[in-house]
Formats: structure tokens, sequence, C-alpha cells
């Protein structure tokens, strides 16, 4: 029996869906347990290229089960149209794929209040995929869930009172038009008769796994620093990427977990509004972005881009307890003949003994920067650690040593093969 729950140890967007493919070959199991489609999974088998929103990457590979848990709210349009591109590059869903009956569903007015709150003065940057509303209305109780689709007379009765609410908000507040109650009605009643038969009891299901020696890879959405309460609140998302999140999202004890696996990215990215300290807003943050062909899976927003934090990925592994890392696009530092580390932060003055949470302080930080020398070269095509120029090896070591980190695994391109592990013998 092995529970390993792999985590996003900066802002998003590390490369979590290679990582999900590659370790999901010695896995059972791979679950999800938070997030919605939102989320862009971006993975890369010969010349092929698969972006997943909901599913798990885990999919990709023919003997691996996948789970939606209950921490994920759906997009019953996001889920289906993702399914009909998997099977039409034949890959076989049904039978592979199970969804959580206590997961909530994601509304037509979920998705409008989102892109109307995305255009006020507060906006976070959201991808207005009606993320955070579902998330308001799971907590206030008011929510629908995968189970209801299930009775026809529950779920109508759910979405007229919610409905009410909704239109009148709609028309009084911002001066809209109401949505069409009835066609959302129909809409939804349709929903179950192509997702019916992937709907399972997970929590049941994944304990009697356990007990039957199977594995099982927790994955999340996001980044442990857009956490909703570990995070920079309030840019941050509407649930709990870290690692606490895929007990609460998928019905796993605590005592069961085994590995905390962090998925760490060679540098730093950020999608969408919120401090980051040591973002490039210059010719060296556009070489990053490029390199790295860094563009929101999801939206295509070009994303924000930086140096190597420390205190954020040591605070990140703290709270999420990460065992080892996986380090992913080291290749994209190759333009670089000089490359920093920001290994602290001084604020007012004085030197910060702990990573601050709270945008007022972060917004304020000014960061210490160490400067390594770069190695110029290619290194996509290298095959092992010993196979790194030197001043990559010494890279690693020292964002290890800063940040505290143990890095197991490295990834120097999006492709399978670019991927290899790093030996207790010759890590450094």
């Amino acid at each position: 029996m092995s529970v390993t729950i792999l985590v996003g140890s900066q802002w998003g967007d590390e490369g979590k869906g290679k990582i999900v493919d590659i370790l999901s070959e010695k896995f059972d199991i791979v679950a999800r347990y938070q997030g919605g489609a939102n989320a862009g999974h971006t993975v890369e088998i010969g010349e092929k290229k698969y972006v997943l929103h909901l599913i798990p990457s885990g999919i990709l590979r023919k003997n691996c089960i996948c789970v939606i848990g209950n921490g994920v709210v759906i997009d019953p349009n996001a889920l289906l149209e993702e399914i009909d591109l998997l099977e039409s590059n034949g890959i076989n869903v049904e039978g592979r794929l199970l969804i959580s009956h206590n997961a909530h569903l994601i509304m037509p007015y979920h998705k409008l209040l989102d892109s109307i709150n995305e255009k006020g003065e507060d906006k976070i940057g959201t991808t207005g995929k009606g993320i955070g509303p579902c998330y308001i209305d799971k907590y206030a109780r008011k929510g629908i869930r995968i189970v209801d689709l299930q009775n026809k007379r529950i779920l109508e009765d759910k979405i007229r009172l919610n409905m009410k609410e909704k239109n009148d908000l709609l028309r009084k507040m911002y001066e809209l038009e109401g949505l069409d109650v009835e066609q959302i009605i129909k809409t939804y009643m349709q929903f179950d008769k192509r997702i019916d038969k992937y709907i399972k009891d997970i929590p049941v299901y994944l304990n009697n796994a356990i007990k039957e020696g199977k594995s099982i890879l927790l994955e999340g959405a996001q980044g442990a620093l857009l956490d909703v309460d570990h995070g920079t609140y309030p840019y941050v998302t509407s649930s709990n990427p870290t690692s606490g999140g895929a007990c609460t999202g998928t019905g796993i004890p605590p005592n069961k977990i085994d590995t905390v696996v962090g998925i760490v990215k060679a540098y730093t990215t950020r999608v969408g509004m919120g401090p980051f300290p040591t973002e490039l807003i210059d010719s060296e943050g556009e070489t990053l972005r490029k390199a790295g062909a860094e563009f929101g899976a999801t939206t295509g927003r070009p994303r924000r881009c930086g140096w190597f934090d420390a205190p954020l990925v040591k605070y990140s592994s703290a709270i999420n307890g990460i065992n080892y890392a996986a380090l992913t696009k080291l290749d994209v530092l190759s333009n670089f003949k000089e490359i920093k580390v920001c290994i602290n932060y001084r604020y007012k003055g004085k030197i910060l003994k702990s990573f601050p949470t709270d945008v007022e302080r972060l917004t304020s930080v000014e960061p210490i920067y160490e400067t390594l020398p770069g190695w110029s070269s290619d290194i996509s095509t290298c095959t092992s650690f010993e196979a790194l120029p030197g001043e990559a090896k010494n890279y690693l070591k020292y964002i290890s040593d800063t940040s505290g980190i143990k890095i197991n695994i490295i990834s120097i391109g999006p492709k399978r093969a670019q991927t290899f592990s790093v030996s207790e013998k010759t890590r450094y």
C-alpha cells in the first residue's frame, strides 16, 4: 500500500501534469482532490500534446484508474468535452474514470457572476470558470452536487431555489437579464444520462483500495501559495491545493498518507494579480516567458516570471510536509549567463525570519539575491544528473540548500524522456 500526495509548491503552473504522467506509470489509481476546470495540466507524448483540466493525466496510462474527488467542482460541459477529446484520440475512459457523488457542480450563474466580479476594481485575476462562486455556494450550503443529478425532483427544486436568488441578484444589483431557469433545468437533467456511469462513492472506493494494497497518487491543481488558507490571500484560489486538502478532498484519512512530493519550477511564475517579490518586469522576464512557453494552458494569458524564490519554497515545504521535490524546467535557465536566487527578504530595513503571506508585507519586501554562474548550453538531451554541466549541478545544490528541499526528480523538457531521477549517491 502506498498513498502519495503531489502538490504544486509555488503559485501553480509548475508542471504537475507531466510529473503526474511520469509517476502514474507506477500507481494503480490517480485521484484529483480540489480545484476545477481552471487547472491546465499539459502532457506531451510523442508529437501529441494533451491539455487536461479536470481528469488526472494518469488517464494517459492505460492501466491507471482516475478519480475526481469530492473536493473538485465540476463543470459538466468541460468534463464531457474532455472525455470526448480523450476518446477521439483512442484513449479509453469508460471503466477508468470515477467521479465522486459528492463533488459540486458549476452552474451557468457561477460563470456569469465570476466574469462580473473580474470586471470590478477588486479583481483577483481568476480564469472566469465559475470556480469561486461555486465554492461560495458549497460553503453556504446551497450547492448542487453530482448526486443531485440522480434525483430529478431534488435537482429541479434546488435549481429553482438557487435561480430565484441569483436572478434577483443579477437584475437588482447588476441590472442584467435573468438566466433561463427552464433551460438550465433541462440541460442539467440531460447530463445525468452521460455522467451516471462514472459516479461512485469515492471515499468508500479509495479506502477499500488501500485495504487491498493498491497504490494511490493524489494530485492537486494550482499551487500551495494559492491556497485559500495558507496562500497570499486574497489573491488565492477558492480551495486548498496544499497537502491537507488531499484528505478532505478524497476521504482518505491522514494516517494513510506515506509521502508528499512537491513540484518545484527552476524559477518562479505567477498568473493573475497579487504580490510577486522576484518578478522580472524586463527583458530577462520576457526571456523566461518565451523560453519556458509561459502562457496559461486554460486561458492563454502570459504568466508573470521571476527568479527562484527560496523563502517561498521553504515555507511551502513546511506547510505541505514535502518529503522530496521534482524540479521542472531546468532547461529554460540555459538562456542565462548569470542566474539569481532570492535567499531572503528585507522589510523596513530588517531581514525577515519567515515568509510573510500577508499582502501588505509581501508587496513591500526587498528580495535579497545571490548570483550564480549559468551554464549557457543546451541540456535538453541530458539523460542523467551526471550529464548536466557543473554549473547546473551547482545551481541545483544551491537552491536545495537554501530552500531545504531534496530534489529526487529533474525535468529538462516537456517530453516523457526528458526526465530522470537523482539517486542519493549521485545527487551532489
